[in-house]
């Protein structure tokens, strides 16, 4: 997440934020700043918890999929919830359930 923080230009009026709570572990990368004097910009592009040693996604708005580079850097799917998908929707997906 901190890298992907790191991906936008010093020049970039819009500021990426990593937002840490290591003691009941939630993450976020979110996108704050003015494209121009009078269009303001903040939204959440990332959001992870750690629930019962697994990782959901909450939200995923970035062009590669974090649950995809988790898998490459060795995070088994079961250990992986995509919880922006419905519960019943789960099942048919190759990660965990919840």
């Amino acid at each position: 997440m901190t890298a992907r923080a790191k991906l936008r230009s010093k020049s970039d009026p819009i500021e990426s934020q990593t937002i840490f709570d290591t003691t009941k572990d939630h993450y976020q990368l979110v996108h704050v700043g003015w494209k121009d004097s009078s269009t303001r910009i903040y939204g959440c592009v990332l959001h992870i918890d750690i629930k019962d040693g697994k990782i959901w996604v909450q939200h995923d708005g970035t062009e590669d999929a974090i649950a995809d580079q988790l898998v490459s850097e060795g995070v088994p799917k079961q250990d992986i919830v995509i919880a922006y998908h419905a519960p019943h929707v789960r099942q048919y997906t190759e990660f965990a359930v919840g």
